[in-house]
């Protein structure tokens, strides 16, 4: 169940069914039921306002308005538009209701203790306005529990972007499979509690559906994440390179190296120039300390082969110094992650970061923006109107690197065209020194063999866990503590 569709895929999915025999009007009424007697678990019998769209939305509006009359539930149906004006299975399932259907205006939802949002579906073309906003505002004011088919009217289905105004949902009941607007920003904080259910469509039908989009979910996790063999030392397990900045920013790679140590990594050294290794070596133990004072040194330290990863951004500095560093990372020839002011000094030359990426097609790159970052790197690549995945997956394709696009929704995305979307990080993880840590968990894991991809969705599903162990009061120093408890929970799946 973690694909996720946009519209014009589950559109898909519902015409490959009705082609192989499924009748579209059974498909709406399998819809209503599932809504019907999924209402019938909130309450008892209380009155019920059901606003319908003039679409197949509103054609389940419909069905789950009759299913519950029948269950014995008081229901006043409103309508947006004409009856006569209603098309196919939308206007079979309307000839099926026996009540009055009332114009849908906002002073039709006095009384109702709860409300049906059946307006528009996920695939709404044009932002809501006029009297249909004014509608929405009432059904946001009532003083009921709401209940939104598909998608609340007015979220897109496919960005998770508000139309012009949208319904804050309670609940939020939809087909077969979720789509990204369910998972993305500012679409998760609208559509309260997400039911996903089952109306007969058949999983074969994803065969002819390219999916390539999906919840970042912990089974898929579990898989990636190596099990360390009882007969492995430590290099067997991968050896880890982190670059520090100067003596007065040392934290940020401390964080980073003792993420990608929690998470498995055999072996972690930290690379730093001469004044900051004092200070490193008051505050490390189990990490080891070597010297490179410029990216020529740096290169000497990444000629031992037996270093499998290499990460560099955290505090590091913005400038020409971390270009030289960046370089002579990429051209050794092991995995790397790249964060901070890694990118950030790259911003106006974004090419050349590319095409070092690019220049090992084979190597494994992970770059971990916030929006920030992402902008600076990215402008003149991805439409900041387009939806999250998009400007990752466009990013990704641009670099030849996965990028990590964080936030409380991060998504991760391949130059393949992969899509994950992360819904676990608590909003604790809004905290100094988090994003240092995501870093360090990518790290860790590349550096254990895992692909990019694979890895940087079990760093951000990792992060995200271990952040909601700890709880309230969480800072970034927590975070690396929480993560065997994290990871024991994927050995249980």
């Amino acid at each position: 169940m973690n694909e996720l569709l946009t519209p014009e895929q589950m559109y898909e999915a519902d015409r490959l069914t009705i082609e192989a025999g499924v009748p579209g009007i059974d498909l709406m009424e399998a819809a209503g039921l599932a809504c019907a007697e999924f209402i019938r678990t909130l309450s008892e019998p209380c009155p019920v306002c059901v606003v319908c769209g003039p679409g197949n939305n509103g054609g389940d509006g419909f069905v789950i308005a009759r299913l519950l009359v029948e269950a014995g539930w008081p229901v006043k149906l409103l309508l947006a538009g004409e009856p006569a004006l209603l098309r196919g299975d939308a206007a079979e399932a309307a000839k099926a209701w026996k009540g009055e259907v009332l114009p849908a205006h906002a002073d039709k939802l006095d009384g109702a203790a709860l409300v049906v949002d059946a307006l528009f579906g996920a695939g709404l073309s044009r932002n809501i306005d006029g009297e249909l906003a004014e509608l929405i505002k009432a059904v946001n004011e009532a003083d009921a529990v709401r209940v939104a088919v598909d998608m609340p009217s007015g979220i897109d289905g496919a960005s998770g972007n508000i139309r012009g105004t949208a319904v804050d949902a309670d609940h939020t009941i939809t087909f077969f499979r979720a789509k990204p607007g369910h998972y993305l920003e500012p679409g998760r904080s609208r559509r309260g509690a997400l039911h996903v259910v089952d109306i007969g469509i058949a999983d074969d039908v994803l065969d002819a559906i390219d999916a390539s989009c999906r919840l970042n979910a912990p089974d898929e996790v579990a898989d990636a994440i190596p099990v360390p063999d009882a007969a492995a030392h430590k290099y067997a397990r991968g050896s880890a390179l982190m670059v520090s900045g100067n003596a007065w920013n040392t934290g940020a790679a401390r964080l980073a190296a003792m993420s990608a140590l929690r998470v498995g990594a055999g072996l972690v050294t930290m690379a730093a120039c001469e004044d900051a290794l004092p200070v490193l070596a008051n505050h490390l133990t189990a990490i080891m300390l070597r010297k490179a004072d410029n990216a020529r040194e740096l290169s000497r330290l990444l000629d031992d082969k037996r270093i499998t990863a290499c990460g560099i951004g955290p505090a590091c500095g913005v400038g020409h110094q971390t270009v030289e560093q960046v370089l002579s990372v990429l051209s050794a020839g092991c995995a790397v992650v790249l964060d901070a002011d890694a990118l950030t000094s790259f911003k106006g030359n974004a090419e050349l970061l590319f095409s070092a990426i690019m220049a090992k097609p084979d190597r494994q790159v992970i770059l971990t923006p916030h929006e920030g970052e992402f902008d600076r790197l990215f402008s003149g690549v991805c439409d900041p109107g387009d939806s999250k995945c998009e400007r990752a997956a466009g990013a990704a394709k641009a670099s030849g690197a996965v990028v990590v696009l964080k936030g409380p929704d991060t998504v991760i995305a391949d130059s393949g065209g992969r899509c994950a979307i992360n819904a676990n990080a608590p909003a604790s993880l809004a905290t100094a020194g988090s994003g240092d840590v995501l870093a360090g968990l990518c790290l860790g894991l590349l550096a254990q063999g895992v692909p990019a991809f694979e890895a940087a969705g079990g760093a951000v599903w990792l992060h995200g866990d271990a952040a909601s162990r700890f709880g309230p009061g969480l800072i970034a120093e927590d975070l690396p503590g929480c993560i065997p408890a994290a990871l024991a929970s994927l050995n249980d799946l």
